[in-house]
């Protein structure tokens, strides 16, 4: 009986089963992928709503750069939003929908193959049935007909029975025996019949059916593993864009000019008020001798005339150079700090310009590369502007570091300190951070009442002891601290050194 290709049939019938339960799982997951990116994208869309700026007053903040800039941060990230919208709906329509209608497909080849196996089982199994029948029925027949000749065969040899006996026997038996031939003719032609069809059924129907089957898993196969790169590729479309946006967000970041918003607030809040003028100097020190008689120690009127004149600050100079050596120094260092800071943000912003060309470039549907190019340009002057500023304070630096030592010998000679005297008041700015406890490197008397009415000195009354905490560097000025714990400059003519 034809059993074995039923075994087969139904290794067959599970495995192609598994494997459209495999798509139908893979659709399933990816519908759930789809899902989280426009819940992911919703919720971003959300937060952007709900930090945007609305209102007159942001309005008017919004002329500031940094607070621009987390605007346009913003709608970037807005439009990141859409692009994963946009991969939730590639994922859908292009794997979910066409996967879908492919298994459809699918099931109905595969329930066509299968049929087609089942109904030629069928056949084969009925052909065999008819084969057992003639078989019975020859062996049936032929039994008979063995039996007849016997009966023959003992007629003839009974005396008493007649001819007419023995010719009806003989016939009967011949009869039987044709009977039997025919059935036996049938049987090995029925036999010869099932066994062409058995031949045809195990060689060549069975593995046709089967083989389609085959054909069919291996393209759903390659169908799959096609859904499985899909899956991948659908994002990898919209990075550019992506990267774009993030890109974007980079440019906002790096276009922020502190300067520029300091400038606009400024603008922004002028009062229009004239400044108070300087306080005059009230001299008290006219007509009083000093304790010691040496006439030498005691301060010209000229000092005093200077004193009054330099109250009104001189033009600052470009290098600094109004300034002590000491401070001029300082005011070179930070000054070429502040350049340095700007070129590096304006190298930064050069750089993200010179990306984004590179992406539009590559992805001419996400912009015009030579739109930027008004913006690189600016960016590359600004770039040069500033490497020249550089060059001229570094070299100014270098003025100031290598002049120091004979500005030294000069300021030493100076008569009764009048320039010391002169230089009162140009120090505008003094760092305050003497964060290291220093202690001071020798005592001095005041000799003169000093008012320290500018940044960083300090007023001093005749007499006073005072500790020394930073030498004359040469500009006619020097550091010292006062009992009551103050600190600040005086002019080192109004001093003498205590042994």
């Amino acid at each position: 009986s034809p059993t074995g290709s039923r075994d087969q049939y139904d290794v067959i019938d599970k495995h192609s089963q598994s494997g459209l339960d495999l798509v139908e799982r893979y659709i399933k997951f990816v519908k759930e992928r789809t899902e989280i990116e426009q819940s992911y994208a919703k919720q971003l869309r959300s937060l952007t709503k709900k930090y945007a700026k609305r209102g007159s007053k942001e309005e008017q903040d919004c002329k500031f750069s940094n607070h621009a800039s987390f605007q346009e941060i913003l709608n970037e990230l807005n439009d990141y939003a859409g692009q994963r919208e946009l991969i939730a709906e590639n994922m859908m329509t292009g794997i979910c929908v066409e996967l879908t209608k492919y298994l459809q497909e699918l099931k109905q080849e595969r329930k066509t193959h299968l049929s087609d196996a089942k109904k030629a089982q069928q056949t084969l199994e009925s052909s065999f049935k008819h084969l057992e029948s003639t078989k019975k029925r020859f062996a049936k027949e032929w039994a008979e007909a063995d039996k007849a000749t016997q009966q023959a065969e003992k007629t003839e040899s009974d005396l008493n029975a007649t001819r007419l006996d023995v010719e009806k026997a003989k016939q009967h038996a011949h009869a039987r025996t044709h009977t039997a031939e025919e059935c036996r003719n049938d049987y090995a032609a029925q036999l010869q019949k099932y066994n062409k069809e058995q031949n045809l059924f195990y060689y060549s129907e069975i593995p046709q059916i089967f083989n389609k089957l085959q054909d069919m898993d291996e393209r759903r196969v390659r169908r799959l593993a096609e859904g499985y790169c899909q899956f991948s590729d659908i994002e990898k479309k919209v990075l550019p864009i992506i990267s774009k946006c993030l890109e974007g967000i980079s440019a906002a970041g790096v276009k922020i000019n502190e300067k520029q918003d300091s400038v606009l607030f400024i603008e922004q809040h002028k009062s229009g008020f004239e400044r108070p003028g300087d306080v005059e100097f009230e001299d008290y020190s006219q007509g009083i001798k000093p304790a010691t008689s040496d006439s030498s120690l005691n301060p010209p009127k000229t000092v005093l005339k200077n004193l009054n004149k330099t109250i009104n600050h001189p033009p600052a100079a470009e290098d600094f150079s109004h300034l002590p050596p000491e401070q001029r120094k300082k005011r070179l260092q930070a000054k070429i700090d502040d350049i340095t800071k700007e070129l590096q943000k304006t190298q930064d912003q050069s750089d993200a310009l010179e990306k984004m060309k590179g992406v539009y470039e590559q992805n001419p549907q996400m912009g015009d590369p030579s739109s930027l190019e008004p913006q690189i340009t600016e960016t590359a002057q600004n770039i040069g502007r500033l490497r020249g500023e550089l060059a001229k304070y570094e070299t100014w630096l270098s003025e100031a570091v290598g002049g120091e030592e004979s500005s030294n010998t000069i300021n030493n000679n100076t008569q009764h300190g009048v320039v010391a005297a002169d230089q009162s008041n140009i120090y505008t700015e003094f760092d305050d951070e003497f964060d290291d406890i220093e202690s001071p490197i020798g005592q001095c008397t005041a000799l003169y009442t000093f008012q320290g009415n500018s940044e960083g000195t300090i007023s001093i009354t005749e007499g006073e002891l005072l500790s020394i905490m930073e030498e004359d560097k040469g500009d006619g000025w020097m550091r010292v601290l006062r009992a009551s714990g103050e600190e600040g400059y005086i002019p080192s003519s109004y001093v003498k050194l205590t042994p």
